[in-house]
């Protein structure tokens, strides 16, 4: 397999990391997809510890926070370091449908899986078609009345 290797996007990518001094909070990957009766949320979160991840719902939005610390060590000389450190942030405003108080989230080998669940009202459902009930009507058969003089001659 052959490599390319540009040394000037890799300046480019050092550059940009020491002369970024935004402290605002990154984005996340995501992935979502819905599996039957529920909505699944893939966040990609490698090396944060669960304990800093936040995942809130306030009415319609869902929040997602998590924190990655940087190592500590002052003796430790960086020959590459690419993973950014910090705060991520995550919001989606959910749709009506959804049951946002039956919402669950795990996380497992650097992924969170927000799962948010389709309310009953929204399921799709079968309305079952009734037939009107069969009144016999009485057919009367009316012949027209005559009315008539018997003429005597």
């Amino acid at each position: 397999m052959a490599m390319y290797w540009d040394p000037f996007r890799d300046l480019d990518r050092l550059a940009q990391g020491l002369l970024d001094t935004r402290q605002t909070p990154r984005m996340m990957p995501i992935d979502l997809h819905r599996d039957g009766d529920h909505y699944v949320l893939s966040a990609d979160l490698p090396g944060v510890d669960p304990g800093s991840i936040d995942v809130d719902v306030d009415g319609q939005l869902l929040t997602i926070r998590a924190e990655r610390t940087m190592r500590s060590d002052s003796d430790v000389q960086w020959l590459a370091h690419e993973r950014p450190s910090g705060s991520f942030l995550r919001q989606l405003t959910l749709g009506d449908g959804l049951d946002t108080t039956s919402i669950s989230a795990h996380y497992d080998n650097g992924v969170l899986s927000v799962v948010i669940p389709v309310s009953e009202k929204a399921k799709p459902r079968k309305v079952q078609v009734q037939s009107a009930p069969h009144t016999e009507k009485e057919v009367t058969t009316s012949t027209p009345a005559t009315t008539g003089t018997s003429a005597s001659s």
